[in-house]
């Protein structure tokens, strides 16, 4: 095989000829958003805890209270199959025009009974929004030093697998695109969702450029003992813990980070299924904890002198998409973010 087709230069191929990384206007801030990221499709969205018009919800908060006009909002491009190829193998995308697979990976069983077509436009085609959203992040974050996609973070899928509402490997595109394209070398995950992140712990398993620090709930899914071996830093917690152990545990964490890489990149993946109530995290952590918590990942990139990427990812109460908007507007009270509402 010629080194012009092997795998490696194909996907630095379609990495450079990518249309997901674009010129953004300096008027416009590092919020990346598009309405087509909210999934609704026949009301069979509510049969899954997860709030999937969350995105929205977020941004409508931000906007009502004079934080960011929406005018000034980042719509990204939709990733294309040439930039899913990045880390996809065609199998996989083929995969997804099963109708029965995406029902199975988005775990509501009555997808399984709908034309693909509607499934196409209704759950893939926002999924693959913010999977742009995600991919433009990075560059935005090194161009302003953060970013924050009001979407993406779907962990839990791997180049081969989908799972857990996660249908594309938005993270590990991510990072292959600044890898490729940023001038950047090393780069760290810090996720932070209640649950594994599985899914780039299986595609970065032999990447020494990615760190990745996982602190999750280790009784609740998805219980990848495989992809646990692959986590640089594990910090396993206990389903009931509260904030004040959260955040001593994140506050050691951070520190023996700190001392054990050195990124030039940070892409934290901040659910807030952390959160006391979510059915699907089983912590106990308050709104004024998860604040803390984004303040905290914040604070240890600005040390670092590094870019932040932040993606919301796993959530599932409606009381979310406020405690997100309040963190956004604390990180920049905080002068950690700079949007022009917020100035104290």
């Amino acid at each position: 095989m010629s080194t012009s087709s092997s795998p490696e230069s194909m996907r630095h191929n379609r990495i450079i000829s990518s249309k997901l990384y674009f010129d953004v206007a300096p008027s416009k801030v590092p919020l990346i958003y598009s309405a087509a990221y909210n999934i609704s499709f026949l009301g069979m969205e509510k049969l899954h805890p997860f709030d999937s018009s969350k995105w929205g919800r977020i941004c409508q908060f931000l906007a009502s209270e004079g934080v960011v006009d929406k005018s000034r909002v980042i719509e990204p491009e939709e990733a294309s199959t040439e930039d899913l190829l990045v880390v996809h193998p065609e199998k996989y995308l083929d995969s997804l025009q099963s109708s029965s697979t995406v029902a199975k990976i988005v775990e509501v069983p009555p997808v399984a009974m709908l034309p693909n077509c509607i499934i196409q436009r209704k759950i893939l085609y926002p999924f693959r929004k913010q999977v742009g959203g995600s991919v433009l992040a990075a560059k935005l974050a090194k161009e302003r030093g953060w970013a924050i996609n009001i979407g993406g973070g779907f962990h839990h899928c791997s180049a081969d697998n989908g799972g857990g509402f996660c249908v594309y490997a938005d993270i590990s595109l991510c990072i292959h695109f600044a890898l490729a394209r940023l001038n950047i070398a090393r780069v760290m995950i810090i996720d932070l969702d209640a649950h594994q992140g599985n899914g780039h712990e299986i595609d970065f398993s032999e990447d020494k450029r990615v760190y990745i620090l996982d602190m999750y709930n280790s009784e609740v899914y998805p219980l990848d003992f495989v992809a646990r071996r692959y986590i640089n830093q594990k910090v396993e917690i206990l389903s009931g813990t509260t904030t004040d152990v959260y955040l001593k545990e994140l506050d050691g964490a951070l520190e023996v980070a700190r001392r054990m890489f050195d990124p030039e990149l940070v892409v934290y993946n901040a659910g807030t299924d952390i959160l006391d109530g979510d059915p699907l995290g089983s912590l106990r952590i308050s709104p004024d904890g998860v604040i803390k918590r984004d303040e905290k990942v914040f604070e240890f990139a600005r040390e670092k002198g590094v870019p932040i990427v932040m993606l919301t990812s796993g959530g599932y109460m409606k009381s979310s998409a406020r405690v997100i908007a309040d963190s956004i507007i604390n990180l920049s009270r905080k002068h950690l973010i700079d949007l022009p509402g917020t100035q104290e």
